[in-house]
């Protein structure tokens, strides 16, 4: 569904050149969990950015279902974000004097849907994230983890493929971001309309619950498990999955 080739990015020139990413391949299956991990400033968030058409890669390509981009500048892909990849961030963005339905369909109103659509698609995202109930609270009347379900139902309510999580839960405690993983799984799992979904975390407990990890380091990506991803595996003689 998602498959990422031989991608590069620096920043900077000459002597306060910065290789980034030095040649990244990857792939995430349709209805996939992967969880991305590695040192502060190695990348994560960069990678996430070319994904998500955000930021130009210099060289390599993304294949993205039935689109392949890498290198155009965030204008001329528009249409990847907006009909491909939906955001999740640590932070919920959302709009502090709307209602939960209504900080979901102005997303959809933005991305061109129609006022009566994007509100019916919104009310539907937000059944599907558990917030039936709280469809009219305003950000400031719902828990943490309810307003990060908001962001997750605005995420998804455009019927997007992949879902991008940028540390989901870095602002949550730990039984909220439980119940954001879970939800994340039911997602991917959904036998009627699975999407993927790639989460940089730093939480190992999230990293180990997904279905597979990738660890980022020295700008390419490789497999691997939560104790090699903390460095364990030298230790006690362990290998990588």
């Amino acid at each position: 569904m998602l498959v990422v080739d031989g991608l590069r990015k620096g920043f900077g020139s000459g002597t306060n050149r910065l290789e980034v990413l030095n040649g990244v391949n990857m792939k995430l299956e349709l209805g996939e969990l992967v969880a991305l991990m590695g040192p502060s400033g190695c990348g994560k968030s960069t990678l996430l950015n070319i994904i998500g058409g955000l930021l130009p890669a210099e060289s390599g390509t993304i294949t993205l279902k039935d689109k392949v981009y890498g290198q155009k500048s965030p204008s001329n892909v528009v249409d990847i974000r907006r009909e491909y990849v939906g955001w999740i961030f640590q932070d919920f963005h959302l709009l502090e004097h709307l209602t939960a339905i209504d900080n979901v369909a102005m997303a959809l109103e933005l991305s061109g849907m129609v006022s009566k659509d994007a509100e019916d698609a919104a009310r539907k995202a937000l059944i599907k994230v558990g917030l039936e109930d709280r469809m009219e609270h305003i950000p400031d009347q719902l828990s943490g983890g309810q307003q990060q379900r908001v962001a997750i139902a605005r995420a998804i309510a455009g019927n997007r493929p992949l879902l991008l999580a940028d540390e989901p839960t870095g602002n949550l405690d730990i039984a909220s971001g439980k119940e954001v993983l879970q939800l994340f799984k039911d997602l991917c799992h959904d036998e009627t309309n699975p999407i993927s979904i790639l989460m940089v975390t730093h939480d190992p407990d999230l990293a180990s619950n997904a279905d597979r990890m990738l660890l980022l380091t020295d700008g390419v990506t490789k497999a691997s498990d939560i104790r090699s991803a903390w460095g364990l595996d030298d230790e006690d003689g362990g290998e990588e999955e």
